[in-house]
């Protein structure tokens, strides 16, 4: 009796639907937590603030914070304080815009940098 050359082109092509599938599912709920910001807490707020920094500051102020388009804020923390760097990030001024960062992302990034001396 001879076999069915089909069967094993079959099972394989069930087997790549159903993978198909699952992996679409995966990515689709990835790709709605991605929006919501994270499934149960925002990805800003497990971030370190050298992190929110790299993602959002460091294109004008420097990866190393060495400068750039932005000014050098390797010692911003002994020119300005706290409460004066969150204003800056806050209200922008010159080239930078207003709330590049915002809430307790700003705040922690603040404080970060006013350590910087």
């Amino acid at each position: 009796m001879k076999r069915n050359p089909l069967i094993p082109f079959a099972f394989i092509a069930v087997i790549g639907i159903v993978l198909m599938l699952v992996i679409g599912v995966w990515g689709g709920n990835t790709a709605r937590e991605r929006a919501n910001g994270g499934s149960s807490t925002s990805q800003s707020q497990a971030q370190t603030p050298d992190k929110i920094f790299q993602q959002n500051c460091s294109s004008c102020h420097g990866d190393q914070l060495q400068g750039g388009i932005g000014p050098n804020l390797q010692k911003i923390g002994s020119k300005l304080s706290k409460d004066q760097i969150l204003t800056q990030i806050k209200n922008g001024g010159g080239a930078m815009p207003a709330n590049v960062i915002q809430g307790k992302d700003a705040e922690a990034v603040a404080t970060w940098l006013s350590k910087k001396k």
